[in-house]
């Protein structure tokens, strides 16, 4: 986060100040000497810090390079301009031999990015939690209208923008400007996971009961997940050097995707009993695991508070005030290509938002087990990490979006064949050729999810400013969160409401059945099976939102996605900044 306090007119020369660990940095504002026609992206005007080599461009408009030489130079006499020329000549010739031989890792970079993978992994354990292993044990109890209250418990992740300021400009400057929110929002999530063991008979018991005190209780450890996220976000981009930026991505997919697998996959094929059985293990309680899990958060953060030191990369306190990050977003929302940055983000999961939020609910109906499922995506896992690796080299380039545009026409095409492999669902047992099928498919899809997952968030790291912390990133990561989290609770009413199912009730003593009232609704559904009835579903409300997402998707992405993100990656890099108020 980065908030500059305005000079008096008869300051001169204006300058702009970032502090660092061990140097001052000050730019020279030339805007009052020289011409501000637009800038085009050169490295010759870039400021190099000490924060990890991160290169800053300009925070206003400079000209053209040509014009600052010219005034630069004109400072010097003849003999001097023409060394000083030749330097500049010979630097930039040794600057690109030495970025060529630039290949190995340093320890540095490896060492912040293993602190990276772990601080993202305690965020996907309880995204795991309510993303997926819950709703599905709920399931069985709940219909998919409550599934969809529920849902809301994920909302937190995608709205963190609204108290990010907050995080990016309040902290303890002993502790450090990311571990003063780190260390006590990762304390909160392992003692809330504490609480919900203890508790997880009684609200796990009647859940329709308690719906709203579980969505309640979830949404206030995705809460406090989201607030870490916000303080990871901000650490990531001064804990790697520049070069290796855009392994902070990669360093994100690598440490959800774990947390979050070990909590949806893992946990609901050691939570089955049939596979308990099957494999002659103990059956993982959800209590047992969430006390396992509180246990491990504590411990990352006793290390992470006595053992793990932050940088000095924080500016001074007088700038940084909560009001003045909130007019920095502002800033930056009134962006034109921002603007039509959010607007692709808003809508642009919706194409497969059925298959994501529905497809697997409806094969666990059709008969699919959960410790099947969980196998399957558990093999999809290490694909998704290796996929995430090359993704982020992919995305590295001058067109880091490329990957994300591809990537749009293989999920929306295995979305369609989802919906096709749910109508087309085999009556149990399935076939072995069936769930190699069934695993090829979550395989295939899943890389194109986090290739897509990888190209966004690189995209993000490049544009955003280091002077502002996390707060740039956090701002595009909200919309792009934002994105796949509004269409859920649409998706899942919206099968209930397409969905057509009457009460069948057989006669007693006798073979005739008489179809009663309807079997879609909370009410339908209890009063059938109060009268020893069964609900049959006339018409899946699935199929419906299915193709109404999928057609939209595909419109989508043809006439806005495309010719806007290929106009947005071709823009400079300081397009994307924002002038000090």
């Amino acid at each position: 986060m980065s908030v500059f306090r305005n000079k008096s007119p008869s300051e001169d020369p204006p300058s702009l100040r970032h502090r660092s660990s061990n140097v001052n940095v000050v730019v020279e504002d030339y805007t009052d000497q020289i011409d501000m026609a637009p800038l085009p992206f050169f490295h010759k005007n870039t400021i190099s810090s000490s924060l990890d080599s991160i290169r800053i461009l300009p925070r206003v408009p400079m000209g053209t390079s040509s014009g600052i030489e010219d005034v630069e130079l004109s400072l010097l006499s003849e003999e001097e301009r023409t060394s000083t020329g030749r330097n500049l000549q010979d630097g930039d010739a040794h600057s690109s031999a030495d970025g060529a031989k630039t290949t190995a890792m340093s320890s540095r970079d490896k060492k912040a990015m293993t602190l990276l993978i772990i601080l993202y992994l305690i965020q996907g354990v309880p995204l795991g939690l309510a993303l997926g292993s819950v709703p599905f044990i709920l399931r069985e109890h709940l219909s998919y209208s409550q599934l969809g209250v529920f849902a809301l418990s994920n909302y937190p992740y995608s709205l963190k923008l609204l108290w990010s300021p907050i995080v990016d400009s309040t902290f303890h400057p002993s502790i450090g400007r990311r571990k003063s929110w780190i260390i006590p929002m990762q304390l909160i999530i392992g003692s809330l996971m504490l609480y919900i063991a203890s508790n997880v008979g009684k609200l796990m018991e009647n859940p329709a009961d308690n719906i709203h005190e579980l969505t309640f209780v979830f949404t206030s450890l995705v809460f406090f997940s989201a607030t870490q996220d916000i303080a990871v976000d901000g650490w990531a981009l001064t804990l790697l050097s520049q070069e290796n930026l855009s392994y902070a991505s990669t360093c994100q997919t690598i440490g959800l995707n774990t947390g979050f697998f070990a909590s949806f996959t893992v946990f609901l094929a050691l939570n089955s009993e049939a596979f308990a059985e099957k494999w002659g293990i103990p059956r993982l309680e959800l209590s047992t695991y969430l006390r396992f899990c509180s246990l491990l958060c504590f411990g990352v953060t006793f290390w992470l508070t006595f053992f793990e030191t932050e940088g000095n990369d924080s500016l001074d306190e007088s700038e940084m005030t909560v009001t003045s990050v909130y007019k920095t977003i502002w800033n930056i929302c009134k962006l034109k290509h921002v603007q039509a940055l959010i607007i692709m983000h808003l809508f642009a999961k919706v194409g497969f938002q059925a298959n994501e939020a529905v497809t697997s609910l409806k094969m666990i109906e059709k008969g699919l087990g959960r410790e099947d499922l969980a196998i399957v995506v558990l093999i999809d896992f290490p694909f998704q990490i290796l996929g995430g690796w090359f993704a982020a080299k992919w995305s590295s380039g001058d067109r880091p979006l490329r990957p994300w545009i591809w990537a749009f026409w293989p999920r929306l095409a295995f979305a369609f064949f989802s919906t096709l492999i749910v109508y087309w669902f085999p009556t149990p047992p399935l076939s072995y050729g069936f769930f190699v099928y069934l695993i090829i498919h979550t395989v295939l899809q899943g890389l194109a999810s986090t290739i897509q997952f990888v190209g966004i968030s690189a995209f993000h790291t490049r544009i955003s400013d280091p002077l502002i912390g996390g707060t740039y990133m956090t701002l595009l990561n909200t919309f792009t969160n934002l994105g796949g989290t509004w269409p859920k609770y649409f998706v899942l009413k919206g099968v209930d409401y397409f969905s057509e199912a009457y009460c069948e009730v057989k006669e007693a003593h006798s073979e005739l059945l008489v179809k009663t009232a309807e079997c879609v609704s909370d009410h339908g559904k209890e009063a059938c099976s109060d009268i020893g009835g069964k609900c049959i579903t006339e018409r899946d409300g699935y199929y419906y939102v299915s193709v109404l997402c999928m057609s939209f998707g595909v419109l989508f992405l043809v006439f806005y996605i495309i010719p806007t993100a290929r106009k947005l990656q071709a823009l400079p890099m300081y397009r994307w900044r924002v002038s000090p108020e």
